[in-house]
């Protein structure tokens, strides 16, 4: 299928499927005239990424973790045992980030109870 027809199958914008592309995430056929193909498998890959993407993990370690996870439509499941320690390490900088967030809510909160009463 062409461009045009995954940006209606998956709702990604053409600019995100070219930029996947750029990151290794996808790697569409191309014709003669230079016009991407993109296989009906594409369609699944796009939205494993979709769903890491919203998990938080950056996109140089989704295109090392795509081969590694199987997706029965419901649930990625990791396949590659090295895989599980790289998404324990992910989880780890996304809960320091949390952290600090909250800190920086905790913050944000004081200097605004400092404040006079108005409108928010």
């Amino acid at each position: 299928m062409r461009i045009g027809e995954m940006v209606r199958r998956t709702g990604v914008s053409e600019r995100l499927l070219r930029y996947y592309e750029e990151q290794g995430l996808l790697t569409p056929a191309r014709l003669a005239s230079g016009y991407r193909v993109y296989a009906d498998s594409d369609v699944a890959a796009v939205r494993r990424i979709r769903t890491l993407l919203a998990a938080g993990l950056p996109t140089a370690t989704i295109a090392q973790v795509l081969p590694c996870i199987r997706d029965d439509g419901t649930t990625l499941t990791p396949v590659c045992p090295e895989l599980v320690a790289q998404l324990r390490r992910e989880r780890g900088r996304i809960t320091d980030a949390i952290k600090e967030l909250q800190a920086s809510q905790g913050i944000l909160d004081t200097v605004i109870a400092a404040g006079p009463v108005g409108n928010d």
